[in-house]
C-alpha cells in the first residue's frame, strides 16, 4: 500500500489531497491564514451563561454564536484551571514547567451542576473539540490536551496510558517505564500508537515541544483580552502529517516552494529517513490535474458514485442523518448464485463507502442499505470488510451489525463541516440546452486568429474542459489538424478536469496565459 500527499497552494488556501494506491481517499482545505477555529485551537473565553436545564454553558470565544460547553467536558480540574488562569493572569506565576500538585483544586463532582462551577463573566481556558458546524457554534471542552507525534500533553493531572492499538504487553511496559522516567511534574500523558518502537530521545523531542508550545501559550495569558485565542493548532499539512505519516508514504508533493521546505524541515524531524519523499512540484500542468485528482473529485462527490463492476451508490444527506443505498446496477453474472452476487456487490460498496466517510468528512448517523444478504456467513464477512477498511479512519466510528431489515448503522464522530464541493454547473444556455461544442469553437477560433496574427507567440497551448478538448483532437481530419493547414501553426491541446463548460485559456511557451 502506498500513499501519497499532494499539496495545492492557492491565492486563498492550500488544499490538500491524501492518496491510497492513487485513489483519493482524503481531501481537506486550509484557508488564507488558517481558519479561526480548528479542532485543537485554545482560546481565553469569558462565560456567557450556564444553563441548569441543559447543564451547559455557553461561551464567547469570538464566534458569531457563542461556543457550547457541556458539564461532562470540563473536566475533573476544571477548578484548578481557572484558578491557574487567574494567577497567571496576575503574574503571580511565570514557571509553567512544571504545576505544583499540592496547589491541585479537588476535582469537581462528576454528576453536579454546571452552575456550581461556572458563572457568567469568569474567565475561563477552553479548547475547541468541534469546529462550528451550520447553525451551530463551536463545541468546547477545558479538558486541554496538546498532540504531539508520539505523545499527547495533558495539564492538571497524573497518570501514564498507552493507546489499546499498541497491542504487547511488554511494549506497553516498557513505554510507561520510558515516559515516567521523562514526565513532567503535574501534567498526564498520552502514549500514542505511533510512539511503538520509539527509543527514549524521540519520545523525550517530542515532550520537549510540546512543553515549549505550552509554555508560550501560558506567556500569552497575562496581555490576552476576553475572547481571544491563545494557542492555535499547527498548520494543517503538519497536522496531517503528525496523525497518519508512517513507512507506507512514498511521495510529498507540494507546488509551493517555501512550503515544500517546511515540510522537508518537519519529516526531517520526525522521519529523517523519509525527509527525500518531500519534493518540490514545479510542472506547468497542474498539480491536482497531473495527479488525475480533479477528475477524482468531480466523480466522487456527487448524489450518484459509480463503482467497478457496474455498481453504485446513492448518497442523501439530511439534518439529522445520511442515508446510502447500494445498487448493483447492471451486474450480473450467471456463473454465480443471486447471494454469490449480492455478496460482491456489497463488499465492493463497503469499501467505496469507507472512502466516501473519510473523503467528504460526513459525521454523525449513516445508515446504509445494502443488497439482502440471507447467509450469516455472508452478513459477518460484510461487516468484517467493513471494519477493516474502516480501521485507520482518524475519526471516531462504530459500526453495528445489520438489522433485521438489513440495515448498517455508522455513528462518525463529527469535528468539522462536511465537505461539500459542487460537481454540476449551471447550464450555459438559458433555454435549458446544453450549448455543443461547436458554440465554444466558434470563441476560441476568433481568439486563436488575434494571436496568430499578432505574430508574438511562436508556441501555443489552449486548456478547454474535456469534452470541448476531445471535439477539437478527435476524428480525422480533427480540427486542429485543420488550424495547422491553415495557419502554419501546430496548437497544444490539454483538457482541464477542473474547468466548467465555456471556459477555456491560451497559454505562452512558459505557460502564462496569454492576454488578448
Amino acid at each position: 500500500m502506498d500513499k501519497e500527499l499532494i499539496i495545492r497552494s492557492n491565492a486563498d488556501a492550500v488544499d490538500f489531497a491524501l492518496l491510497k494506491d492513487g485513489k483519493l481517499i482524503e481531501l481537506q482545505t486550509e484557508k488564507d491564514g488558517g481558519a479561526d477555529f480548528s479542532v485543537g485551537d485554545i482560546f481565553l473565553a469569558k462565560v456567557k451563561k450556564s444553563l441548569a436545564g441543559l447543564n451547559a454553558a455557553f461561551v464567547d470565544v469570538g464566534y458569531e454564536k457563542d461556543g457550547f460547553l457541556h458539564y461532562h467536558d470540563l473536566g475533573p480540574q476544571i477548578k484548578s484551571i481557572i484558578n491557574y488562569v487567574k494567577l497567571v493572569k496576575s503574574k503571580k506565576i511565570n514557571n509553567f514547567s512544571y504545576l505544583k500538585e499540592e496547589k491541585f483544586e479537588k476535582d469537581i463532582n462528576k454528576d453536579g451542576k454546571i452552575t456550581d462551577v461556572l458563572h457568567p463573566n469568569q474567565s475561563v481556558l477552553v479548547q475547541v473539540v468541534k469546529e462550528p458546524i451550520s447553525t451551530k457554534g463551536p463545541r468546547l471542552s477545558s479538558e486541554i490536551s496538546l498532540a504531539g507525534r508520539y505523545i499527547v500533553l495533558v495539564p492538571f493531572a497524573d497518570r501514564i496510558s498507552v493507546s489499546q492499538r499498541i497491542e504487547s504487553k511488554e511494549e506497553k511496559s516498557r513505554l510507561k517505564r520510558l515516559v515516567k522516567s521523562i514526565k513532567p511534574k503535574g501534567f498526564s500523558i498520552i502514549i500514542r500508537t505511533v510512539a511503538e518502537g520509539k527509543k527514549v530521545a524521540e519520545i523525550d523531542q517530542d515532550l520537549h515541544n510540546l512543553m515549549q508550545r505550552w509554555e508560550n501559550m501560558c506567556k500569552k495569558i497575562p496581555k490576552a483580552k476576553h475572547p481571544s485565542k491563545v494557542l492555535g493548532e499547527v498548520n494543517k499539512a503538519s497536522s496531517i502529517l503528525r496523525d497518519i505519516f508512517n513507512d507506507s508514504f512514498t511521495a510529498i508533493k507540494v507546488d509551493d516552494e517555501q512550503l515544500s521546505e517546511d515540510l522537508k524541515d518537519y519529516v526531517g524531524e520526525i522521519s529523517p529517513n523519509k525527509e527525500s519523499i518531500v519534493q518540490y512540484y514545479q510542472n506547468k500542468v497542474p498539480i491536482f490535474e497531473k495527479f488525475g485528482i480533479e477528475r477524482q473529485i468531480k466523480t466522487s462527490f456527487g448524489r450518484s458514485v459509480t463503482m467497478k463492476k457496474g455498481a453504485y451508490l446513492i448518497i442523501e444527506h439530511t439534518e439529522a442523518m445520511h442515508v446510502i443505498d447500494v445498487n448493483s446496477g447492471n451486474r450480473s453474472n450467471k456463473a454465480k448464485t443471486q447471494q454469490d452476487t449480492a455478496l460482491e456487490v456489497n463488499l465492493i460498496s463497503a469499501e467505496e463507502i469507507a472512502r466516501q466517510l473519510r473523503l467528504r468528512d460526513m459525521g454523525g448517523i449513516i445508515v446504509v442499505d445494502f443488497i439482502d444478504m440471507q447467509k450469516a456467513e455472508h452478513r459477518k464477512k460484510l461487516i468484517q470488510v467493513l471494519e477493516k477498511e474502516m480501521s485507520d479512519d482518524r475519526a471516531k466510528h462504530k459500526i453495528l451489525p445489520p438489522s433485521k431489515f438489513g440495515l448498517v448503522q455508522i455513528t462518525r464522530q463529527r469535528v468539522r463541516p462536511e465537505m461539500e464541493i459542487k460537481t454540476t454547473e449551471e447550464n450555459p444556455n438559458k433555454n435549458g440546452q446544453v450549448e455543443a461544442p461547436i458554440v465554444v469553437l466558434n470563441r476560441i477560433k476568433t481568439d486563436l486568429l488575434k494571436i496568430i496574427k499578432s505574430g508574438k507567440h511562436k508556441s501555443i497551448k489552449l486548456t478547454a474542459h474535456p469534452f470541448v478538448a476531445a471535439y477539437i483532437t478527435k476524428g480525422v481530419p480533427s480540427i486542429r489538424t485543420k488550424w495547422f493547414m491553415d495557419h502554419k501553426q501546430w496548437i497544444k491541446v490539454e483538457p482541464r478536469d477542473a474547468y466548467q463548460y465555456l471556459e477555456y485559456h491560451f497559454l505562452n511557451k512558459d505557460g502564462d496565459v496569454i492576454k488578448i
